[in-house]
């Protein structure tokens, strides 16, 4: 049943996305100065599975506790389906790309792993920015799994529950309101499509990002309204980080920033943007990002140490990011580069990295 769900989940996404309209965007220059064409109707697909949602807790409400009471099982069937997909796209990638085949069972592990093809195509699909789409609408229905069985099983839905819940689905709107920033991001622009992202869209997004859910859905300890207010405002100046320092870039980028904070942009060599954030510090989009995962995490108070393995996870992957990132960037712009990070001085925190 868990195998049947993954798939008609991830199928009707797929076919969502190829036929509700929405605005089509260009993507980044790619080889040959071909522009790859997007339609960005990810909002409307996540607006529907929220309204979705809605209807099934007002006539079926014992439905949406399906993702949480059948974890193992959605575990399981998605990493089966991670699995089958990177296969697929190995196969494909390398009977369109035969001289991408290296020499050795290793070079077959390290095209498998981190994939053959940067952006494959499926019925004009493009399947790498097509699983954000399960990714964080799964993410979602599982987060509203929660709310549901902790609601059905206690009769009530405490604060921390709710708190997160508004936070959750703030943060996933948000990136569907902006799904065309997406479009010149490091894993779109130079990431290949195999395993490694595959797996993290697929099983590592939505069933481990989920954890402080799972966590609060026992808890019924008060929600202290210090806490209350003190996790609002992390998320609330995350929120202003993160999204402020990602519209700046993505505005630069399209050649429609003129001024930050009432002053004229600065770059360095018309490339590198130096202005508002992107003046401060070279990563402050983490830097964003990871308070607000520290927002709804600490929720959860001090009841189980298992939520706060995701913002360990989550520093080494951004300070991981942060440093390749730097290095790509040093290679490719050299001199200018150099000159940003004097004008630039920190990467995530400033005054500390």
């Amino acid at each position: 049943m868990a195998v049947v769900v993954v798939v008609a989940f991830v199928g009707l996404l797929f076919v969502a996305s190829r036929v509700v309209p929405g605005p089509v965007e260009q993507g980044a220059e790619g080889a040959g100065g071909v522009r790859a064409r997007y339609r960005l109707n990810g909002l409307r697909l996540f607006l529907a599975a929220a309204l979705a949602a809605a209807a099934a807790w007002i006539w079926f409400p014992t439905a949406l506790t399906y993702p949480a009471r059948h974890a193992g099982e959605l575990f399981v069937a998605a990493n089966a389906f991670a699995f089958v997909l990177a296969t697929v796209l190995h196969v494909y990638g390398r009977r369109r790309h035969p001289g991408a085949r290296g020499a050795g069972p290793l070079r077959g592990l390290v095209d498998y792993i981190r994939g053959v093809e940067l952006n494959p195509q499926w019925w004009g699909v493009d399947l790498k920015m097509f699983s954000y789409r399960p990714s964080l609408i799964g993410l979602f229905l599982i987060n509203v799994s929660f709310l549901a069985t902790q609601y059905l099983d206690q009769g009530s839905v405490t604060a921390r529950m709710a708190l997160y819940q508004a936070f959750f689905f703030l943060y996933i709107a948000n990136y569907f309101q902006f799904e065309g920033g997406m479009l010149h991001t490091w894993d779109i622009l130079a990431e290949r499509f195999g395993w490694m992202l595959v797996w993290g869209d697929y099983v590592l997004v939505p069933f481990f990002y989920s954890l402080p859910g799972r966590t609060l859905t026992g808890m019924r300890e008060p929600l202290p309204p210090g806490s209350a207010v003190a996790c609002t405002a992390l998320f609330l100046g995350g929120f202003w980080l993160f999204r402020g320092a990602n519209e700046q870039k993505h505005r630069f980028r399209r050649g429609r920033l003129r001024s930050v904070w009432g002053h004229p942009v600065e770059t360095v060599g018309g490339s590198l943007l130096v202005s508002g954030f992107w003046g401060i510090g070279r990563k402050l989009n983490y830097t964003g990002e990871f308070l607000l995962y520290i927002s709804w995490t600490a929720l959860c108070g001090t009841e189980s140490v298992v939520p706060y393995t995701v913002l360990l996870f989550l520093a080494m992957l951004f300070a991981h990011r942060a440093h390749r990132d730097d290095r790509r960037c040093r290679a490719k712009y050299g001199p200018l580069w150099e000159e940003y990070c004097r004008r630039a001085r920190f990467r995530m925190i400033p005054f500390l990295y």
